[in-house]
């Protein structure tokens, strides 16, 4: 039998503990999970595309099933040359589905041979976004319980706070 791969995209921009959540989940079900940090000029993020990809590799805490990359243009195409057989998506709330229904769509249209997987998140993690991390921290909240160790130093890094 062939090893299950799976790719795991997104920004990442900090990684989250729901981000985590999902890739334990995901490598649970999958032989090999490609986390994969999108790399995309067009939008505005707070981390850059090596900085994304230290704060997960920090994070993952050198699980040998995980691997940590970067990629540009379509995540179908990505996931076809790392030889992924499914796209791993994570759900917190109901407006999550929509758009990621649409993307999935289209991914299959593309290339019908990638599936996508959706994993719900944690009922703990449900609140925790990225940009509302951000913004928490960046007003002057308490985000350690809902980051890794290593995003919650980078933020105070970026913020210059201790």
């Amino acid at each position: 039998m062939s090893e299950r791969i799976a790719l795991y995209p997104g920004s990442f921009d900090p990684v989250t503990r729901g981000h985590l959540d999902i890739l334990e989940r995901a490598s649970l079900i999958f032989d090999r999970v490609v986390v994969a940090v999108l790399e995309n000029p067009s939008k505005s993020m707070l981390f850059s595309a090596a900085e994304r990809v230290e704060l997960l590799r920090a994070s993952i805490d050198g699980n040998a099933h995980v691997e940590v990359g970067t990629f540009e243009g379509l995540t179908v195409e990505y996931a076809r040359r790392v030889g992924a057989i499914a796209i791993v998506r994570g759900l917190r709330v109901t407006s999550d589905f929509e758009n990621e229904f649409q993307m999935t769509l289209m991914n299959r249209r593309l290339n019908p041979d990638i599936h996508t997987v959706f994993l719900m998140t944690s009922f703990s993690n449900v609140f925790i976004s990225s940009s509302i991390i951000k913004e928490v921290f960046r007003l002057g909240g308490r985000i350690d319980d809902a980051v890794p160790p290593a995003s919650a130093e980078a933020l105070r890094r970026k913020f210059q706070r201790d």
